[in-house]
């Protein structure tokens, strides 16, 4: 990338898109007029089309068509927001690259106070700090704040609640996270793992412009699950804490059953104590067989080498140079 050639510096939004036919002419157009009255610099829209199964495609056609700022890649099926992320990374040619939702839940009202960090504060990012959780539900929130700080615990990588894809990274920060092809890939910890001086900007959370969020309890979870596994070993070690404690809690148990049936001149049923003994050890052994299978999977995946997305259609408008 040869920003010197430029006149401005550019810009590149990069929109990840998972059935987001109605949010985006919305996002466009809001988008649009930052872009317009930032007259100081350049822009181009980076859309990824992440397998929607309904007119998103159409949508980022008709806008490639009218306006030669945008162009798109869309992938041959759903390969996720963490591969369609690593996706729009990749096609974008900025001096400074911003990650935004289509659902207008990221107020582009941001970009000039991001571009203004990142271009002469020193600053290498600038992200949104995410206020509240308005629309998320207490579950959700409850849910939400608990498994940032476990995370943060079990990894010891700076992922606060409220950091979220939301920012604007300069083109080393953009080159560091493309070097790390990894399969598995969890944003949040990939951008912290990077490292680089970043600086935080508050804003209130809103609802989606329209449409449904994609994300559910169990892809939540699945989601935790997986940024938890791709950034520590933590879970390994509780099997050896776990094998301990258990074998402490077996011969307490047994000498405490000793002595009661000493004091009461009785004797152990033998047949609750080993049927109690199977259930417990079974139901440990199983756990951890799954923890480590986990792990295995993840290491038996990125061994195989495949490709984090496959673009089945991508648009000729390349940013004019």
């Amino acid at each position: 990338m040869n920003s010197g050639r430029r006149e401005k510096d550019l810009i590149s939004v990069v929109v990840p898109c998972f059935n987001e036919e109605e949010s985006l002419p919305l996002f466009y157009e809001a988008v649009s007029q930052v872009a317009d009255a930032m007259d100081h610099v350049d822009f181009e829209f980076v859309f990824v089309d992440d397998g929607s199964r309904d007119a998103t495609l159409k949508v980022l056609r008709g806008l490639s068509e009218r306006d030669s700022r945008c162009r798109f890649a869309s992938f041959s099926r759903n390969f996720g927001k963490e591969a369609a992320m690593y996706a729009g990374l990749s096609e974008a040619e900025g001096d400074y690259c911003v990650l935004m939702d289509a659902d207008l839940q990221h107020p582009p009202a941001l970009l000039p106070q991001m571009y203004r960090v990142v271009s002469g504060e020193g600053y290498d990012c600038c992200g949104g700090l995410r206020v509240g959780r308005e629309g998320d539900g207490r579950v959700r929130s409850l849910l939400s704040r608990g498994f940032y700080k476990i995370s943060q615990r079990l990894t010891r990588l700076d992922m606060t609640d409220g950091h979220g894809d939301f920012r604007m990274m300069s083109r080393p920060v953009v080159e560091a996270i493309l070097d790390m092809k990894e399969y598995n890939r969890y944003m949040k910890g990939l951008f912290s793992f990077v490292g680089f001086s970043t600086k935080w900007i508050p804003y209130e959370n809103v609802e989606r412009v329209c449409g449904k969020t994609k994300w559910n309890f169990k892809s939540l979870f699945t989601y935790a699950f997986e940024g938890i596994l791709a950034f520590s070993t933590a879970p390994l070690k509780l099997a050896g804490g776990a094998g301990i404690l258990l074998m402490a809690a077996g011969i307490l148990f047994l000498l405490v059953s000793l002595i009661g049936c000493a004091a009461a001149g009785g004797t152990l049923t033998a047949m609750d104590l080993v049927v109690t003994l199977i259930l417990i050890l079974s139901g440990l052994q199983m756990l951890f067989l799954y923890i480590i299978g986990a792990y295995l999977s993840k290491d038996y995946l990125e061994n195989k080498k495949r490709p984090l997305y496959i673009v089945r259609e991508r648009s000729c408008s390349k940013f004019n140079l």
